[in-house]
């Protein structure tokens, strides 16, 4: 890695992985802020009595926050490889001599590649994780009270 131009290119696999992963990084941000937004609006007034299907509402909609959470994290990551890819390039600019540097920019790029595949991962595992607590629990999260308060108790 000789700096003879001045300009040190990024390394082009890992921002052509990185165009790739951000699309799905933010449609599972976007997508989970509106079952969130869903749930919040689907949780009745706070009322006496059977609140058993309120409280699958609420742990339903802590999930989906985790999710978006942890999804929003997922940029972050992003920008932190780069910033710590720049860090170490400048210092392979400033000790040219020292192969230690130029080999922590390859071990970085190595587990930049890694980590961007354990986002697509988590991202297909929230992605199930969702769809099944959704599922098993779409009759509580849709109506979490019934309307006859005998029929709870059988």
């Amino acid at each position: 890695m000789i700096l003879p131009s001045g300009s040190v290119p990024t390394n082009k696999h890992l921002v052509d992985l990185v165009e790739q992963v951000k699309p799905h990084i933010r449609r599972l941000v976007e997508d989970s802020n509106l079952m969130k937004m869903w749930i919040s609006f689907m949780i009745p007034k706070i009322e006496d009595g059977n609140n058993f299907g309120v409280s699958v509402q609420e742990d339903t909609l802590a999930e989906v926050q985790s999710v978006e959470s942890e999804a929003a994290a997922f940029f972050d990551q992003i920008s932190r490889y780069f910033i710590s890819r720049g860090k170490l390039v400048s210092k392979v600019a400033k000790y040219p001599h020292i192969d230690d540097y130029r080999r922590a920019v390859q071990e970085l790029d190595e587990k930049e590649y890694l980590s961007l595949w354990l986002v697509m991962s988590e991202i297909r595992n929230r992605y199930c994780a969702l769809h099944d607590i959704v599922l098993k629990n779409l009759d509580k999260i849709k109506k979490p009270r019934t309307s006859n308060a005998t029929e709870s108790l059988y």
